[in-house]
């Protein structure tokens, strides 16, 4: 159980977040993230989705053995095979999932009431086996609300004990998310663990995960950097720190391990990051502008949050919009003795240099400019 006023993180990395166009990972890849999941605070890992491939089950069996202290939950479709891959694994807890709008259904030919008995044999058969289910409506958003909230009740019926509530396609505004959770908040009564999955195609991944948390969700789902299929998941970092230091909801992040584990999961993953991505990108931190240079003694002056709070570093950068303060401190920083009346012709040059190759000027260039070179 949670304790009152905080929000349980459910990382779906491993399995959503690898289902980024081109990301590929391999067992002992998926078994680092798990450790820096497990680092980073993550209360819940979704270890993956066993039937996937050989690679995916030996990378459970590498996770399961690591003696991490997260849960470990498995994913499997409202099909038998897939609910015995997550027994024979020994796994004690898992997503089970189903498509539940009239789109997927008729896309994949089944009709309503087949696919409620699917739910139920495969919730039946996992709860009698010892594993624990929340049951994850695909493609919620886009549902029929009285046949999404009798798939949930018939789930729990089943054995299912928590219930996720899922847009998959992204398209849930924050408003729309807030009243899909309060109803089936009230379906399943307030003694059902309810979690919330959303995805970023509109950009109101973030949004809407605290929207969820306002109207009753008790667990979020995301990944690490927001990655996965099309435009990503909700990104964990920054929901617990929105939460946070929004809305004083607590979670288990460590949000200083934030930086670290984001490097080092693009790097595993081989994909860039955008530098102005919220909490974890370069620029965040860097400052190339004059104006605020001549603010950079004073943090709180320029930036939202501390950079000790997610484990970044503060720096100035030089290039065209830099100014007098930024060749001040750039000269600090690296044991130049300048004279004052030297740092408008240093500008000028840094100037130049950045215009001319339309980027900025590393400390090296800016030392041979100081030297006179």
């Amino acid at each position: 159980m949670l304790e009152p006023g905080r929000v349980g993180l459910y990382d779906t990395t491993l399995r959503d977040g690898e289902q980024s166009v081109g990301v590929v990972l391999g067992p002992e890849e998926k078994l680092e993230i798990a450790q820096l999941l497990d680092e980073l605070g993550v209360d819940r890992i979704e270890v993956g989705f066993p039937r996937v491939s050989e690679d995916d089950r030996r990378a459970i069996e590498l996770i399961a053995g690591a003696g991490l202290n997260a849960e470990l939950w498995g994913f499997a479709r409202a099909v038998p095979d897939d609910v015995q891959a997550i027994v024979d694994l020994g796994l004690h807890a898992s997503v089970i999932e189903s498509p539940l709008s009239d789109l997927k259904l008729e896309a994949l030919g089944v009709p309503r009431e087949k696919m409620l008995e699917r739910i139920e044999r495969a919730v039946a058969f996992a709860a009698e086996a010892g594993v624990r289910v929340a049951f994850f409506g695909v493609d919620g958003s886009r549902a029929d609300l009285a046949f999404l909230e009798e798939a949930y009740l018939r789930a729990l019926a089943a054995g299912a004990t928590e219930v996720v509530v899922v847009d998959t396609l992204g398209i849930a505004s924050p408003d729309a998310v807030a009243y899909l959770v309060g109803r089936i908040r009230d379906a399943v009564g307030p003694d059902v663990p309810l979690h919330w999955h959303g995805h970023d195609d509109f950009g109101l991944a973030t949004a809407g995960a605290i929207a969820a948390v306002r109207a009753g969700a008790d667990w979020l789902h995301g990944t690490i950097n927001g990655m996965g299929e099309r435009a990503g998941n909700a990104s964990l970092c920054e929901v617990a720190l929105a939460l946070g230091a929004l809305y004083g909801v607590e979670t288990s992040l460590r949000l200083e391990e934030s930086v670290r584990v984001s490097q080092r999961v693009r790097e595993l993953c081989d994909y860039p990051l955008e530098p102005w991505k919220p909490l974890v990108g370069e620029n965040l931190f860097r400052r190339e502008t004059g104006a605020v240079a001549a603010q950079f003694h004073d943090p709180p002056a320029i930036e939202p949050y501390s950079s000790a709070l997610v484990g970044a570093e503060r720096g100035i950068v030089l290039g065209k919009k830099s100014g007098l303060d930024s060749i001040r401190i750039k000269s600090e920083e690296l044991g130049l003795d300048l004279p004052e009346e030297r740092w408008p012709e240093l500008l000028a040059a840094v100037k130049a240099l950045s215009a001319e190759r339309r980027g900025l000027v590393g400390d090296n260039e800016f030392r041979l400019l100081a030297e006179g070179g």
